[in-house]
């Protein structure tokens, strides 16, 4: 964005605060009433929560007018635990980060990345990337996590109950993030997800309460001030906002993913004194129906393959969005957007809340971004995620009673995208995820993600598969190439043999592809065939199934996201064609296992082909193993 721009827009928005008088502080920045300080220890009486979930507790008068003070309300005081200039939180989202600088800012545009490797801890090899001419990092991080006290001593606690192995991975983890560079994790163990989880919500919350907390700081110096003097102007050093509050979002596939979130979260809270409002109302909309019994998480273990059990459990709606308050002695949930701290939202959710409202101005402020799951999010449509991605950090159309006294200078400057910390999680690599990392994170402080060498996957010995090239040289005709060579050589041929001509079925990864597949098999091919998409009704699978094991039907054209909803064995299977490898590598041993739950079916009675191109990499490497995708590759 030019400079002309970003100055235009602001005038706007300072004008139209200045219209509207009385409105230039925020709720939660309300100034305290004469001679009363912010620290003051005041009793507050909490109710109990409302049995009735579909009831929001209403806050006594009490509780609203000191709200603000309830935030922090504490014999230790506001400031007691800042941590002075050496604070990572300071020195990357204080008034003046030391990373963001006019050369870091060109570097990042041109995406001019310095890369240097290295293994930390147990999060093992990483690679780490900063603007070229920036002082390279000696390390993935600084040891220092920046904790505040609160936080850390009943966590150090919670640790001390839990395996060493996942201690010592949760104090890596927190140390990288503490660096307040992005970060892309994938591949990681199920072992450790709940305690990588736990671990990033402390990092979030850390963030929120450093806000929080300097926010209150100089809401009761400019109280002071004022007292001292009617006519005293505001202090310069007390811009400590955004535009708008929220800071912290995190971007979910499923309502389920949400309450594993929300237990995170929640798990960092001081309990019994803690109250969390609403949440016998969030358990109910999030979780299952009263009565409801989950079959992937009640069956008996090896029934269902482990990742799609911990994928598919629970409440698993597409289609949400809440907003999360905190405060010192309570988390409020469904708050509304401008007054919460943190957002929870499916790409969905939030892309249907920006076109109803015509605006993400909540999403002008997002310091921490969290995306879990990028693997379940590409099988839903990652065009959303791509959406949500272009409207962060955006300057906001309206004022929103935004005291722009208080809002950083690297916000009003356009600025705020080249500090915005994001984490991406996600169970494999694949050029979508990779592409987000190399063009939408674009923090000066550089970007750290996770290396993997991938051994070949296990399949059935004696099995005869075929590993197909095509060659393509620009990366925008690899779909027509692909569909050329399949439909000009890879089909006909297997239409010519007796044997390899019924029996068999046709993986396709890309939805986009698989309408091409089947259109062109119903058009064209001249056999039989029956079709799984995930479209599909139970009554279409159960025909398409039966005809298929029975012999009615010569193919079987079926699509990754049918497999990964559905995940049905499929029997009758003798050949199987991968019109390109699968994004999920358990996928293929999957498949290859499937005729052998026919009787008498013997490891050379099955053929498969599997088509791949040089820029199927990330696949390739999954499958074959890293070594085995570099040789593939070299024969292309």
């Amino acid at each position: 964005m030019n400079d002309l721009t970003t100055t235009t827009k602001l005038l706007t928005l300072l004008n139209v605060s200045a219209t509207q008088s009385g409105k230039r502080r925020r709720l939660y920045e309300e100034v305290l009433p004469a001679g009363e300080k912010l620290n003051k220890r005041k009793p507050v009486q909490f109710t109990a929560p409302d049995d009735d979930s579909s009831k929001e507790a209403e806050p006594s008068p009490t509780e609203k007018e000191t709200d603000a003070i309830v935030v922090d309300d504490g014999h230790e005081g506001v400031a007691d635990e800042d941590q002075g200039t050496s604070d990572p939180y300071e020195t990357h989202f204080g008034i003046k980060p030391i990373d963001l600088t006019d050369s870091s800012r060109s570097q990042v545009d041109s995406r001019a990345w310095a890369i240097t490797r290295t293994k930390y801890g147990r999060l093992g090899p990483l690679s780490i990337s900063v603007p070229e001419g920036s002082n390279p990092p000696t390390s993935a991080a600084t040891g220092e996590t920046g904790l505040l006290e609160r936080l850390k001593t009943p966590f150090k606690a919670r640790q001390g109950k839990q395996p060493q192995e996942q201690t010592m991975y949760q104090n890596d983890l927190l140390s990288v993030l503490s660096t307040n560079r992005d970060v892309c994790l994938s591949s990681q163990p199920y072992e450790v997800q709940t305690c990588m989880r736990e671990a990033i919500s402390l990092h979030a919350l850390n963030h929120v309460t450093k806000k929080r907390r300097r926010i209150l700081k100089n809401n009761e110096r400019i109280s002071n001030a004022t007292k001292a003097d009617a006519n005293a102007s505001t202090p310069d050093d007390v811009q400590d906002q955004g535009f708008t509050r929220p800071s912290v979002l995190f971007l979910l596939p499923f309502r389920s993913s949400a309450l594993t979130w929300f237990r995170a979260l929640t798990c960092h809270t001081p309990s019994p004194a803690y109250q969390i409002e609403n949440q016998s109302r969030f358990m109910t909309e999030y979780g299952l129906p009263p009565g409801a019994v989950d079959k992937l998480a009640s069956a008996e273990p090896g029934t269902y393959p482990r990742d799609h059990v911990e994928t598919f459990k629970g409440n698993i709606d597409d289609n949400f969005r809440v907003g999360i308050k905190m405060t010192r002695k309570s988390v409020k949930m469904f708050t509304e957007f401008y007054g919460s701290d943190i957002i929870m939202a499916s790409p969905l959710g939030l892309r249907m809340s920006i076109e109803k409202e015509k605006g993400a101005d909540f999403l002008s402020s997002i310091e921490i971004i969290v995306v879990d799951q990028m693997d379940a999010l590409l099988m839903q449509n990652w065009e959303h995620v791509q959406f949500v991605f272009s409207h962060l950090n955006q300057l906001p159309k309206g004022s929103h009673d935004t005291d722009f006294s208080r809002v950083k200078p690297w916000y009003l400057d356009g600025h705020a995208a080249f500090l915005r910390q994001s984490i991406l999680l996600s169970a494999f690599e694949s050029p979508e995820t990779r592409s987000l990392y190399n063009n939408r994170l674009t923090n000066v402080s550089g970007k750290i993600r996770n290396e993997k060498r991938w051994p070949a996957v296990e399949i059935p010995e004696g099995v005869n598969q075929q590993f197909i090239s095509f060659d393509c040289i620009n990366p925008k005709d690899e779909l027509d190439k692909r569909f050329n060579h399949f439909t000009t050589q890879v089909l006909p041929a297997v239409l010519k043999s007796a044997v390899q001509s019924v029996n068999t079925v046709v993986f396709v990864p890309s939805s986009f592809d698989f309408i091409r597949v089947h259109n062109y098999f119903r058009k064209h091919a001249g056999v039989s065939f029956a079709v799984l998409s995930e479209y599909s009704t139970n009554q279409e699978i159960s025909r398409a199934r039966q005809a298929f094991f029975l012999g009615k039907k010569s193919f079987l054209l079926v699509s990754e996201r049918f497999h990964f909803y559905r995940r049905y064995k499929i029997r009758g299977i003798r050949n199987i064609l991968f019109y390109g490898p699968p994004d999920h590598p358990q996928y293929f041993p999957e498949f290859l296992s499937y005729p052998f739950l026919d009787d008498g079916v013997e490891a050379s009675d099955i053929t498969c082909k599997i088509l791949y191109s040089k820029y199927d990499w990330f696949k390739l490497e999954r499958i074959a193993g890293s070594d085995g995708a570099a040789e593939l590759i070299k024969a292309v």
